[in-house]
């Protein structure tokens, strides 16, 4: 469950005099209560000053008002897996990518990134390599931002402390199944693909170090410890390459189907097991597990916090494997790991509404056309991995769980409260006193049907299109400016990066609950 202060609503300073603007008639969503507060959200210098009753008559006059006209006011997004640069110039995706996380009510992104092919398509230090990114990213974005980073080979082991104390980086992150595979299938040369030495291999052992050099920082940086985070993409390749030679002589399976049995659920499994029992020989008690797929997935993550109960483990799932299964739609939502069965997509809802799962994500990856399909556009395994998808997180998750009963509190802890504290974003996250203002507002009884055309994004399809969703966002604001207006972007790029962990500053409470 998400840390509370212990009495969020005021601040009992004179704060109301000098308030920029204040934000009426909304329902306020707390983490954890699924009940709404009719409330208003004073803003000051970028910062919640103060959520109450009676905010905009107690207001100075000059300071500005807007009516919520009763909608909900959540906590903006925190997506917490973004791929943006991954198939598109680093600097493009960060404008048009951000876009399509500010239509979706997403106000945080944090983006995976790692040297080798894709990405900036180079290799080297993270000391020379990150300059480049922050360059290339700097400005452009209508979001803020922070980037989860790949230590590659031995050498970015020995950086890890510096990418924490000069960066302001404090997750990472390995990607299990490229040890022996590419980014969408077969590498007939690992090193060239991740840009690697010849005589370093990107395997179980270099997994191990990783997480020797996580824990190294996190001893390092007491204070912050329980923020420096390793997390894992879960699966595991040997099983993967004999399976999807199975599923080619095969020759019955196609589409997602046959993708999703190239690279099944039990893989998902070991290689959850083995990530486990390496953070419990390693004491790195700080366990992210990405993308979790399918019942068998969750399966073991629940047998590992049986087996290794001193391991924090938190397990992530994202819009897609919620909403859509492989037979609901087509080749463009091809991603690692697959689309799974609606089985699967049941079992990761009865962990959702369980309390099972710790943050919903979009992992978002805007892939175009002309790069997404093969040749042969009915060839899944000929179609680059990935889609985007951050525009629909909000409603998408919304729609789905409020069929099942998941409330507005629960909602907000996974889509921003959850995420928020464990990557070391102390300001976002909560309606509150003291932390960022931003504040989503949104319309739970408007519906729509999905079209690519009306995305932020560059990606010109969707695997979410036709869908009908419930929910939808209207008004966004960063940091107290309004970025998006009547579900338009507006206004130029104001998003900033994010050096971790970042802080709030102390408030005064009101004694009163």
């Amino acid at each position: 469950m998400a840390h509370h202060d212990e009495h969020p609503d005021q601040a009992g300073d004179d704060g109301m005099a000098a308030s920029d603007l204040v934000i009426t008639n909304v329902r306020v969503v707390r983490p954890g209560s699924d009940t709404t507060v009719d409330h208003d959200i004073a803003i000051r210098d970028g910062r919640i000053a103060a959520v109450g009753p009676g905010l905009a008559e107690a207001a100075a006059e000059g300071t500005e008002v807007i009516d919520g006209r009763g909608l909900v006011a959540l906590p903006g997004l925190v997506d917490a897996h973004q791929h943006w640069g991954i198939y598109n110039p680093l600097e493009e995706d960060t404008v048009t990518e951000s876009r399509a996380c500010a239509q979706g009510g997403v106000t945080t992104g944090i983006t995976y990134i790692r040297t080798g092919q894709y990405y900036l398509n180079t290799s080297g230090p993270y000391a020379d390599f990150m300059p480049e990114v922050l360059d290339r990213s700097g400005g452009r974005s209508h979001v803020d931002h922070a980037f989860h980073v790949a230590p590659m080979m031995r050498s970015h082991i020995d950086e890890i402390p510096s990418l924490v104390s000069d960066f302001g980086i404090t997750s990472f992150k390995i990607f299990m199944f490229y040890g022996g595979y590419g980014l969408h299938g077969k590498s007939s040369s690992q090193n060239e693909f991740l840009m690697i030495p010849e005589d370093e291999s990107y395997d179980t052992a270099h997994f191990e170090f990783v997480m020797r050099g996580v824990q190294r920082a996190r001893e390092a940086h007491p204070d912050i410890a329980h923020q420096i985070s390793l997390s894992l993409h879960c699966e595991t390749a040997e099983i993967m390459a004999a399976y999807t030679d199975l599923v080619h002589q095969d020759g019955e399976l196609s589409g997602l189907e046959a993708y999703s049995a190239s690279r099944p659920p039990h893989s998902e499994g070991l290689a959850i097991s083995i990530a486990s029992y390496l953070a419990h020989e390693t004491q790195l008690p700080t366990i992210n597990l990405l993308h979790l797929s399918s019942a068998k997935a969750m399966d073991a993550t629940r047998r590992m916090a049986q087996a290794f109960p001193h391991v924090d483990f938190r397990r992530e799932v994202t819009v897609g494997h919620l909403t859509r299964d492989f037979t609901q739609t087509g080749i463009g939502a091809k991603v690692n790991p697959p689309i799974r069965s609606r089985d699967d997509v049941e079992a990761l809802w009865d962990a959702v509404l369980d309390g099972e799962v710790d943050w919903i994500v979009s992992d978002h990856a805007c892939c175009r056309d002309e790069m997404k399909f093969g040749e042969d556009r009915e060839d899944v395994f000929l179609a680059k991995s990935g889609f985007g998808g951050t525009e629909y997180l909000l409603s998408g998750v919304f729609t789905e769980g409020s069929r099942r009963g998941l409330g507005l509190g629960r909602l907000a802890e996974l889509l921003s409260t959850n995420p928020a504290r464990r990557f070391g974003l102390d300001t976002k996250g909560e309606l509150a006193a003291g932390f960022d203002a931003d504040v989503v507002l949104f319309d739970p009884d408007a519906t729509f049907t999905v079209d690519a055309a009306d995305s932020e994004s560059s990606q010109e399809y969707t695997p979410f299109e036709g869908m009908e969703l419930t929910g939808k966002v209207v008004d966004v604001f960063l940091r107290g400016e309004r970025i998006v207006a009547d579900g338009s972007v507006v206004g130029e790029p104001t998003g900033t990066y994010l050096r971790r962990p970042t802080t709030r500053p102390a408030v005064t409470r009101d004694p009163t609950p």
